[in-house]
Order: structure tokens, then sequence, then C-alpha cells
């Protein structure tokens, strides 16, 4: 073992440019990172020393003469560009297909099975921005106490209630009968409670949100850690992400700067394994509300609190800053964009290497594997990178 705590941060759809089949998701033009730091100037002086504007040249970003951590970028090999597809090939999982989609909303069948086991009738049943739909149908709603069902281009099947209408635990309910029905080519990635609160024209979406996802195929890198022993903790959705498998300590986050605390917070707690944290902000709050100025914000308070993270390290730990998807702001598009995604390893005895283009976000995982004397199916390792 070469590290003894790996430290795993995923900046939600922190993405760095299209990739080469962009066209094909309607993506032409998304660069998350590129595209932000063209309207806005960006102050990212640690991202910068760990090797960011190495990778490639953002406008207003100095690249480093002497980078601290090793630098690169990861292409995804499955079709999709959504959190579960992301999240999964990191483990190594590539998916031959993608998750199934609903663009003009789900089978008239499926939705009479969906009402009849929730008890209520819905609304909605289309694709479109979460809190746009609240904004549109969420007095009817209140008047009707029907749940807004909705997706994405993402394989989701969102369910929106007001907690006074719907009670979180009949939300929750509803959400786990919709998960166990939707099954064979109904197996969207993510079934997403969405609960709200406030008035007509001031409704907000709450930090109760509850992920309820797809299994993950068996043999995925939490699977391989847990049989070789090795501790994982998480942060954030992770744990939902992979229904819990192979996790130990988890907890749940309510901003990114409520993430970056509790993942210094446990950190403190673990001697060894490996520490996954998602933050969410960039995606769920900034990128699909198309707010430039909220996400670069997002940015920079990361950025800040990158020197705390460093303080927190021993001299035998391994820091990761990656993303899963990309998620332009600045394009008219709300949904997530098809983009390659940052690749930054820091620790003190990790060498700042050129990590080029990876063919797959499995390198990372499998990387995190070599380093714990285990081993996914796919995804070549960076440690000896990192240790030559």
């Amino acid at each position: 073992m070469s590290f003894d705590r790996i430290v795993w941060i995923v900046l939600d759809s922190v993405g760095i440019g299209e990739m080469p089949d962009a066209a094909a998701y309607g993506d032409v033009g998304s660069d998350t990172l590129g595209n932000i730091a063209r309207q806005r100037r960006l102050a990212l002086p640690n991202l910068c020393r760990w090797g960011l504007a190495n990778i490639r040249p953002f406008e207003g970003l100095t690249a480093a003469a002497d980078p601290v951590a090793a630098y690169g970028r990861c292409a995804l090999a499955s079709p999709g560009k959504d959190t579960t597809t992301g999240h999964w090939e990191m483990a190594g999982i590539h998916l031959a297909k993608p998750l199934p989609l609903f663009p003009n909303g789900f089978p008239r069948e499926l939705m009479d099975r969906f009402e009849s086991e929730a008890g209520r009738s819905s609304l909605g049943n289309k694709a479109a921005s979460g809190t746009e739909i609240i904004d549109e149908l969420g007095a009817e709603h209140m008047e009707t106490g029907s749940p807004i069902v909705y997706t994405s281009a993402d394989s989701v099947f969102q369910i929106a209630a007001h907690e006074d209408v719907v009670p979180l635990f009949e939300l929750y309910k509803i959400c786990e009968q919709a998960r166990a029905m939707l099954v064979g080519p109904y197996e969207v990635g993510r079934v997403i409670a969405r609960p709200f609160e406030g008035e007509p024209g001031a409704f907000q979406r709450t930090t109760n949100r509850r992920d309820y996802a797809t299994a993950p195929p068996k043999g995925m890198l939490l699977d391989q850690l847990q049989a070789a022993k090795v501790p994982v903790s998480s942060v954030g959705k992770i744990f939902d992400v992979f229904l819990g498998r192979g996790i130990g300590d988890h907890v749940k986050t309510k901003s990114n700067a409520d993430g970056m605390a509790k993942t210094l917070s446990m950190l403190a707690e673990m001697e060894r394994g490996l520490l996954w944290t998602n933050l969410v902000d960039f995606d769920q709050n900034y990128g699909h509300r198309n707010d430039v100025e909220g996400y670069a914000r997002a940015l920079e308070e990361a950025d800040a609190w990158l020197p705390q993270l460093e303080a927190a390290l021993g001299p035998n730990d391994l820091a990761i800053l990656t993303a899963d998807h990309g998620c332009d702001p600045t394009t008219p598009s709300t949904d997530h964009s098809r983009e390659y995604v940052p690749v930054l390893m820091y620790g003190k005895h990790a060498r700042a290497v050129n990590l080029g283009t990876r063919a797959t976000l499995a390198d990372i995982g499998q990387t995190v594997a070599d380093n714990f004397g285990a081993r996914i199916s796919v995804g070549t390792t960076a440690l000896p990178q990192l240790l030559a």
C-alpha cells in the first residue's frame, strides 16, 4: 500500500470541454469551466497551483511553472452524461448502452400503475427543469395533492411535493414504490425525491432530497475494497449512488460548504482507507439553473478551501479532485453536458506529473484499487506515475 488514506472529491459537473462525440448529445460548444472563465474572471490560485490550468488553457487562469499535483483529464467511455453513469464508471462499471431516457415523459401505462400504487394522481410527466416545473405546477399541486413527476436529459424519475402537502415519510414511500416498479426497459438510473416548501411565486426546494439508485453491478470498486477489508467512508450523495455498498461511515450534506467541513471532520477520524466526497452545489444549484455567477463563486469557495485540505493531509495521504460530467451554465440548455473532466492528484510524496488524457474515468478507480492491493475490471492505474 502506497498511501494510507485517499480523499477523493468529485466537483459535481465541473467539466473542462466538449468530448469528440458531444454533437451526438446536443452539446457542441459546451465547456463548463472554460466558458465560465470567458464570461467571468475567476480567482482560482490554489487549483492553478495544483495544475488545473496546465491541463489546458483557460482565460484568466495561469498555468503553474511547477505544479504541486499530478494533472490531466479523463474522458467518459460509457454512453451518457449523468450522475450514475459518471460515478459508476469511476468505480469500474462501463455501460454497454445508456440508461433509459424519457424525453417525452413516461408511458401512460407506467403512470397509471404509479398513481394506483401511490394512491394519488400526478401532474407534469414531462422533461423539465426542477425549479421551473415547481413554479409552473406547484400551486396546482397544493390544491390537488397530486405529486409532480418529471424527468430531464438524464435517466431519472423525479417526484416533487410540498412538505406541507405530502409529508416526507409519504414522499419517500412513493419513491420507494416507484423504484420497485421501474425495472426492465424502465430501469432509470435514479428515482429522486424533490421536496419543496414556500408559497406560490416563492417556492424553494429543501435539503431533504433523497436519491434511490438502481443497483450497480457486482464487482465494482467498493465491492473490491470491502473484500480487501479497506475502510470506506463517504460524504454527500456517494452513499445513495452506490446504495451504500461497501461504505461504512457516511454523512449527508446541505451545501458545498457543509460537505467540505464534513470531509475534514471525517478525515480527522480516519486512520486508513478511502473517503469519497461529492460536492453537488455546482451542478444542482448553479449548472442546472444557468447561474454563471453562482457557479463561479462556488468554484472560488472550493479553491479557497484547498489549503485546509492540504493541511489535513499526512505525509502518506493522497487527495484526488475530479468531476463526473459537465453542466455548462452559459449555454441555453439546463442539462448535463458531455465533457472531459479534470483529474488532479496531490500528495506530499506523490510526483507532480502530466497524466495526459485518460480514456476512462475508471482510471481513477483503478488507481485507488491498485493503491489498496485490489483491482477492478476496467481502467489503467496511474499509481506507478505518481510514485516513479
